[in-house]
């Protein structure tokens, strides 16, 4: 059986949102159907590509995008609100190096992206699941990190943030047993400067909860 790992929340459409979704999909967003993807051509032959899951309102998105012109920006959620949000955000700032997808990130990682395609994984501020009964739905267990190593391209890396940290400690300790993970921290990483502040972030530190990044790289040998 398939634990999923996400809970899908209600949220209202706004117009500018359903205008979005209407007009700017077939522009802009990669339809999860599991027909695998061209990343070569959706992004150009060079052009290193990120995975982002779990990206909420698209805020962090969107401010990634503008600094980083250079990479390509594959974004998915569930959210039907942040879908469209992330849509209007990219064809009002022309970023032209993002595609938005509407599901399940682990079936985009399972199905549809070629092994070593990746160039890096960022999830901030995923589901913490906070109940214990619940953690087997937490997006950070061994056979989710097994297929996300699999995608990623010898120094490629995962990213990954927190306010819950217990789960912080869990990311950690599944991602450094990898044999083919390195951490180059020592433990937690260093909130980089460049990681936009996201509403979860803000919210979690509004109500006192410390804020941990987890930064590790694909090996270059097996």
């Amino acid at each position: 059986m398939t634990v999923r790992t996400f809970q899908p929340r209600r949220g209202r459409v706004t117009a500018r949102q359903a205008r979005a979704l209407d007009q700017l999909s077939g522009r802009w967003a990669l339809p999860v159907d599991g027909t695998p993807l061209d990343l070569a051509g959706v992004f150009g032959a060079s052009t290193p590509v990120v995975l982002e899951i779990g990206f909420g309102m698209g805020e962090a998105t969107l401010q990634q995008a503008v600094a980083d012109a250079s990479t390509g920006v594959l974004a998915v959620d569930v959210h039907t609100p942040g879908v469209g949000q992330l849509l209007d955000g990219v064809e009002r700032l022309g970023l032209g190096q993002v595609r938005v997808m509407h599901g399940d990130a682990l079936e985009v990682l399972r199905t549809m992206l070629a092994p070593t395609s990746l160039s890096g994984i960022r999830v901030f501020f995923p589901d913490p699941w906070p109940k214990t009964r619940h953690h087997k739905r937490r997006l950070f267990q061994p056979a989710n990190v097994d297929l996300m190593v699999s995608r990623l391209r010898p120094g490629g890396f995962v990213h990954v943030a927190t306010d819950w940290p217990d789960y912080g400690r869990q990311m950690l300790a599944v991602l450094e047993s990898h044999p083919q993970l390195r951490n180059d921290h020592g433990g937690f990483a260093p909130r980089p400067a460049w990681r936009p502040i996201t509403k979860f972030e803000q919210r979690g530190l509004a109500l006192g909860h410390p804020v941990v990044d987890v930064i590790v790289t694909r090996t270059l040998t097996p």
